[in-house]
């Protein structure tokens, strides 16, 4: 009888859920209006397992004003993309990301007035 032992698998890493170069590119085309308009000084990026995080400063020593996070798991429920206020409310939640971004255009309308 012949006893085949199974090798262990190695422990599966989880992937960092990351901003692509498009996403990037409209994120960065808001936040560049914003700095010029000067509302926004510095931003952060985290990528984590299950969230990626684009964090918005009004100055560097401060909490974010504003996160624009990716999380996949919702792309089929409510949309993977977010902005999240500093309170933690979710402001505006959907699929495509320029829609969700409009929020923050809108902000941008009533600082330059």
């Amino acid at each position: 009888m012949v006893v085949q032992i199974q090798p262990r698998s190695p422990e599966r890493i989880p992937e960092k859920v990351a901003f692509d170069r498009k996403e990037l590119a409209v994120i960065l085309a808001v936040y560049g209006r914003m700095v010029a308009a000067g509302e926004w000084r510095d931003y952060g990026i985290s990528l984590l397992s299950d969230v990626a995080v684009f964090s918005i400063f009004r100055r560097s020593a401060e909490h974010p004003i504003y996160r624009i996070e990716k999380r996949p798991k919702l792309a089929a429920r409510q949309g993977q993309y977010s902005v999240i206020g500093m309170d933690g409310r979710i402001l505006k939640r959907g699929h495509d990301l320029k829609a969700v971004l409009r929020i923050l255009e809108r902000k941008l309308i009533r600082a330059v007035e």
